[in-house]
């Protein structure tokens, strides 16, 4: 069964075509990065996954449910989002552990939740996934911009979701910060998540353990596959209209002009 699946999406709004004709499935097991020029339709793309967008003609299915016909406040549960607009929401003076101790009540700050809707061990595992060990009862605005980023994945994560979507997690981050979040999103790649899908802008970000890649232009799908044969000379120099070259470097790969 399909995580998720996008059947002829077309979606407009405010007199614009942002998505056109979108064939894409993602399976259960697979890991996807999804690149493209600015503009492109990225971000679109996974707020359709996470239900905060609906098409305007096609079908999204997410978890085997219809975007549509299905009540989207359950599918949220079950489907983690991150994106880095929600890092001011979180008042400075919270540690990680006050922040995902509220997560788990569906709550974003923790005056207010019952205790006894907080279970400690919940959190300290996915504090532990998100590499916070040793830090997580510091003050969130003590944090680099890179550690807040891993703040808000354990609060996605303490909820136990079956997938897990990321848009543009390394945009604001340093080479440190950025090579931290490879390194987690490597270690989620290993475990038992039914799906994972992530928004970046360079290939060189692409965490180890990732299989497959869909590359979008203007709204339309460039290319969709595994990996090795997505990014790749031919495929990313259509997408970014540049003549580019794919080095391997190690376990991780890298693009230069060609």
């Amino acid at each position: 069964m399909a995580a998720f699946d996008l059947r002829g999406v077309t979606l407009r709004s405010g007199g614009r075509t942002l998505l056109s004709d979108v064939w894409w499935t993602v399976r259960h097991g697979e890991r996807w990065v999804v690149l493209g020029p600015n503009g492109a339709g990225k971000t679109t793309l996974v707020r359709l996954l996470a239900t905060y967008l609906a098409p305007s003609s096609g079908t999204v299915d997410v978890l085997g449910q219809r975007i549509g016909r299905s009540e989207v406040a359950a599918l949220r549960r079950r489907v983690a989002y991150l994106s880095p607009a929600l890092a001011h929401e979180i008042p400075g003076r919270l540690t990680p552990r006050q922040v995902v101790d509220a997560a788990q009540a569906g709550a974003i700050v923790p005056w207010y939740v019952d205790p006894g809707l907080v279970d400690r061990a919940r959190t300290g595992a996915a504090l532990r996934s998100a590499g916070l060990d040793g830090i997580a009862d510091r003050p969130y605005d003590t944090f680099s911009s890179g550690e807040q980023l891993r703040v808000q994945l354990a609060r996605a994560l303490v909820g136990d979701p079956e997938a897990l979507l990321l848009d543009e997690p390394t945009s604001s981050l340093d080479i440190g910060g950025r090579e931290a979040l490879v390194a987690t999103l490597a270690r989620l790649a290993a475990g038992p998540m039914v799906a994972i899908a992530t928004v970046l802008h360079r290939v060189e970000d692409i965490p180890p353990g990732f299989t497959h890649a869909l590359l979008v232009r203007a709204g339309r799908v460039v290319a969709a596959g595994p990996l090795v044969e997505v990014i790749a000379d031919g495929p990313l120099s259509a997408c970014f209209d540049q003549p580019l070259r794919v080095e391997r470097v190690g376990d991780r790969l890298a693009t230069r002009l060609g």
